[in-house]
């Protein structure tokens, strides 16, 4: 099982940690949401839950749980500057398609 992170996103995750002053790491998840009927989810974990895989990437850990890895399995989280945009973006090998505002996907 492998969950991969670009430098570029294994920086800002820090930097969030570090800002936040607490946590044990970063969750990816995803939701029934969207065009496509899948979205990402982030969100900071205080607490582990029974059913959660711990990836330590260069000392971040990325904390997904048994449901969502079935999904997110081999995922780069990347995080990119475009413009006056920046944000996390997400390559995921299982996804089949994603919708045209690009907020959802499907497998």
């Amino acid at each position: 099982m492998s969950v991969t992170m670009t430098p570029a996103a294994t920086e800002r995750v820090k930097s969030f940690m570090v800002n936040r002053g607490q946590g044990l790491g970063l969750r990816l998840g995803i939701k029934t949401t969207g065009c496509s009927g899948l979205a990402y989810v982030l969100e900071f974990v205080d607490d582990l839950n029974e059913d959660d895989n711990v990836f330590d990437i260069e000392s971040v850990k990325i904390i997904i749980d048994t449901k969502s890895l079935v999904y997110l399995e081999g995922i780069e989280l990347d995080f990119v500057k475009e413009g006056l945009n920046e944000g996390f973006k997400f390559t995921n090998p299982n996804a089949k398609g994603e919708c045209g505002c690009g907020e959802s996907f499907n497998v």
